[in-house]
C-alpha cells in the first residue's frame, strides 16, 4: 500500500505508523481529533502528514485504518466515506467485531471495501508515546470477513497485516467475538475483579504483593472507558465466558473443601493440565 491513512494516534495507530515508516514503502497520514495529539505526531516525524482535517487525511488513501474506539467508528466512516478513492480499502483494529462489521459494511457498500481486523497486540499503556515499531511482530491478527466481504479485499488486508509481522487467522465476526471473550475480554474482567476483591476484602495485602500479583493484574491498568465500551459491546459473549469461569471456580472450591488423597490428586492434575496449556503459549508463531 503506497498511501495509508491511520485514524487515531494511539498505541496501535502509532505502532502501525512506526512499522510502516521502517518499511519505507508507504506515505502515512495520521488523523487525530485533538490538536495536541496531532502536534505530537507531527513533531515525532513518524508520519508524512498529520491533521485534524479528516478529509485531508483520507484523500487519495489506498488503505484507511480505523484505530479509534469502536463506538465512534461508524460516525467517522460516514464522515469520510465520500472522500475515498474508488476501490479503497478500509479496516479497523477494534476488539469487537459483530456490530462493527455490520455497521461499516453497510457504510462502505459502494466503491470502497471494508474488511474487519483485530490485531491481538497491545499493552495497558496508551497513546502515541507508547508506540513501538515491533508491536505486531509475531502477533496474531484476526481478519473477520462476512459472506458479503470482497475476496480480493480480504487477501489484500491479510497481506498488509503479514507485512507488519502478524500471523493472520480468519474468523467470522460472531465467532471472533466469542473467541476473544475468552482470551481477551474475560482476562481483563478477571484482573480488574481480582484487584477490586482484594481492595474490598484485605486492602493492606497490596503492601505485600509481589511480581505474581502484579503480572496477573497488569491488564487491569488499561483505560477504563475503552474497556467499559468493549465489555458492553460484547456483553453476551463475555457473560457466557464469565459464567463458565464461575463454574470452574466452583469445581476448584469443592476440591479445596475436601481433605483426601483423591482431592489432592485431582488438584495436581488440574494444575498440571493448566501448566501444559500455558506453556504452549510461549511457542513462537
Amino acid at each position: 500500500m503506497k498511501r495509508v491513512a491511520i485514524l487515531g494516534p494511539g498505541l496501535l495507530g502509532g505502532s502501525l505508523a512506526l512499522a510502516l515508516r521502517d518499511q519505507g514503502a508507504s506515505r502515512v497520514s495520521v488523523w487525530g481529533r485533538r490538536p495536541a495529539a496531532v502536534e505530537e505526531v507531527a513533531q515525532s516525524g513518524f508520519a508524512d502528514f498529520a491533521s485534524t482535517d479528516l478529509q485531508a487525511v483520507v484523500e487519495g488513501a489506498e488503505l484507511v485504518i480505523l484505530c479509534t474506539p469502536i463506538g465512534v467508528m461508524g460516525e467517522l466512516s460516514r464522515a469520510f466515506s465520500p472522500s475515498l478513492a474508488p476501490g479503497a480499502l478500509v479496516t479497523d483494529v477494534g476488539s469487537v467485531k459483530g456490530p462493527v462489521v455490520a455497521d461499516l459494511q453497510a457504510i462502505f457498500g459502494g466503491s470502497a471495501h471494508f474488511v474487519g481486523s483485530h490485531p491481538m497486540a497491545g499493552s495497558e499503556q496508551t497513546g502515541w508515546s507508547a508506540a513501538r515499531a515491533d508491536l505486531f511482530q509475531r502477533s496474531v491478527c484476526i481478519v473477520t470477513p462476512s459472506p458479503q466481504t470482497d475476496g480480493p479485499a480480504v487477501q489484500a488486508i491479510t497481506a498488509f497485516w503479514e507485512s507488519v509481522g502478524c500471523s493472520v487467522r480468519l474468523l467470522g465476526p460472531e465467532e471472533h467475538d466469542e473467541v476473544v471473550a475468552f482470551v481477551s475480554h474475560l482476562p481483563h474482567l478477571l484482573a480488574a475483579t481480582l484487584v477490586a476483591m482484594v481492595a474490598e476484602q484485605k486492602g493492606n495485602a497490596f503492601d505485600f504483593s509481589g511480581p505474581g500479583f502484579r503480572d496477573t493484574t497488569r491488564i487491569a491498568g488499561g483505560p477504563p472507558a475503552m474497556w467499559t465500551e468493549i465489555l458492553q459491546s460484547n456483553r453476551a459473549a463475555v457473560r457466557k465466558s464469565a459464567e463458565a469461569m464461575i463454574e470452574k471456580l466452583r469445581e476448584i472450591v469443592t476440591l479445596l473443601d475436601r481433605d483426601s488423597p483423591d482431592a489432592t490428586q485431582r488438584m495436581n492434575q488440574f494444575l498440571t493440565e493448566a501448566k501444559v496449556h500455558r506453556d504452549q503459549l510461549r511457542r513462537p508463531l
